[in-house]
């Protein structure tokens, strides 16, 4: 059988997709690699993953490595980017932990009484949260957050949003949750379980789990701290009170088939539509909501009515994060409650006068029947995705237009789940315009190749790289589209004009 995805038709960055799904699991013997993976390897490999990302200011962290821990330390405007460092360091192959002493200094200083009132107001204005009892505090910059919550997944949420504040330099979260009925341990940890089964984020092949009195300790190896970071969040279910993921052991030989067992054995549709209701249980901006899953040899319709436009794009988000789907077809209707479009224009532009991302910019909003336009200049797609993730956020908003323009159309950004709480890639590839590559071909497959060693996340050893006047051409077999997906953003990132991704998912 053979899944094709559309192709676009925007910028010049094709994206030629051909995706076959094999029936027959195929066990594939790693390779012991020759490249080096030294400290001052995985510092240069960091340093690489900031200059690709546009949110972190160029020059502005510094790094060191010693025994695989990673330290970090500079300079950043906003909390959110001294956060995104850390994950972004965590992705790279051989880190094994990551000790953040970056310091945050707003550009320009602003009161506690501004930032408490900005906090309190983006919590109001996010359709997730406007109903939640949450008191915050600021002192010098540093916000405490006090209430109740359903779920430590709202607890989660609730501090990114005011960690978004402009003016917010570090947070305490002290909000309780007060969890519904009880569960035995028994229960929850068969729920985390197959949570970590069904996320594919995670090769859980060699996690232990044991539950005791609703205290979770993870035991065993993963592949990367950024496995390890979500292997933590999945063992927050219904009723655990702590969680322990100090036992999990970052092994640098990531994709070893020993990490990932049979865990990309064919699953049937019901399997997989049972397991994306299940993940949607767990995603604060959904879990409200009636959403119908239907599954059609892993690919994915979403139906369903939700009231803002982000809990849409994040129930696909959750939806694609998940074992056995190959493709999302979101025909989820956004219908929220009656807002003018004068009080959306307002909200929005507050909205994004607050962020500390975007603040700088002087963008127009216009919404017209709820539809928002956005126009302006921003410096990066980075940004551009940024502006209209936090215009999706605010309510009575049915869809964004963005028209942003971007001034670096050279420089690629794309979605990458273990660092975003966004997709912005519905047009960051399309806007992408490198006309011509400034390496000859050998160096650029020597950069490809470089790229992928150094991802936790694709299995470099079952991947073969060609490149002809700057298009890469990628063959070979992976897991899942996670991987396939990773492998083309790993591309572009060395430098390709054009990434021609014939690689087949097995499972």
């Amino acid at each position: 059988m053979r899944i094709s995805i559309p192709r676009s038709d925007q910028g010049t960055a094709k994206w030629r997709v051909g995706i076959g799904i094999l029936s027959i699991f195929l066990f594939i013997v790693p390779q012991v690699h020759a490249k080096a993976m030294g400290d001052m390897d995985i510092n240069d490999a960091i340093e690489d993953e900031f200059l690709l990302d546009s949110s972190i200011p160029e020059n502005s962290i510094q790094i060191d490595t010693n025994n695989g821990v990673a330290t970090l330390e500079g300079t950043v405007e906003n909390l959110l980017a001294k956060e995104r460092a850390t994950r972004i360091a965590e992705t790279v192959r051989g880190v094994r932990s990551v000790v953040n002493s970056i310091d945050v200094a707003p550009a320009e200083p602003r009161t506690d009484t501004e930032v408490k009132t900005d906090v309190i107001q983006a919590l109001v204005r996010d359709p997730a949260t406007e109903s939640w009892e949450i008191e915050p505090e600021a002192d010098n910059g540093a916000v405490t957050l006090t209430g109740q919550v359903d779920s430590w997944q709202e607890k989660q949420l609730a501090g990114t949003i005011a960690k978004g504040v402009r003016g917010v330099q570090s947070l305490k979260n002290d909000l309780t949750i007060d969890y519904t009925g009880t569960r035995t341990d028994r229960e929850m940890q068969a729920e985390i379980q197959e949570r970590l089964r069904w996320n594919v984020l995670v090769d859980d092949a060699l996690i232990d789990v044991s539950v005791n009195d609703g205290a979770v300790t993870l035991d065993g190896i993963v592949g990367s701290a950024a496995e390890k970071r979500r292997a933590h969040m999945d063992a927050w279910v219904r009723g655990v009170d702590s969680v322990d993921a100090s036992g999990l052991e970052i092994q640098a030989w990531a994709k070893n088939e020993d990490l990932r067992g049979d865990k990309y054995a064919e699953k049937s549709d019901t399997e997989i539509e049972r397991a994306v209701e299940d993940a949607l249980l767990y995603d604060p901006r959904v879990v409200s909501f009636n959403v119908s899953v239907e599954a059609d040899h892993g690919a994915i319709t979403l139906r369903g009515d939700v009231d803002n436009l982000k809990a849409k794009s994040s129930a696909e988000q959750t939806a694609r994060n998940t074992v056995g789907v190959v493709q999302v077809d979101n025909r989820l209707t956004v219908t929220p409650l009656t807002v003018s479009d004068e009080a959306i224009e307002t909200d929005v532009a507050q909205a994004l006068i607050a962020d500390p991302f975007v603040d700088r910019y002087k963008i127009d909003v216009n919404s017209t029947n709820g539809i928002v336009s956005l126009y302006g200049d921003v410096d990066n797609a980075y940004e551009k995705g940024q502006a209209e993730d936090v215009a999706s956020r605010v309510n009575g908003v049915l869809f964004v237009e963005n028209h942003l323009e971007v001034s670096d159309n050279d420089e690629l950004y794309s979605y990458d789940p273990y660092v975003d709480d966004w997709l912005i890639d519905d047009y960051a590839w399309g806007d992408f315009d490198r006309t011509y590559s400034w390496q000859s071909d050998k160096q650029l497959k020597d950069e490809v190749e470089d790229q992928l060693f150094w991802s936790p996340f694709v299995n470099s050893d079952t991947i073969d790289v060609n490149v002809d006047d700057g298009e890469v051409h990628l063959t070979g077999t992976v897991d899942s589209y996670d991987e396939y997906r990773t492998a083309t953003k790993n591309a572009f990132d060395a430098g390709a004009v054009i990434v021609d991704n014939d690689l087949t998912i097995q499972g």
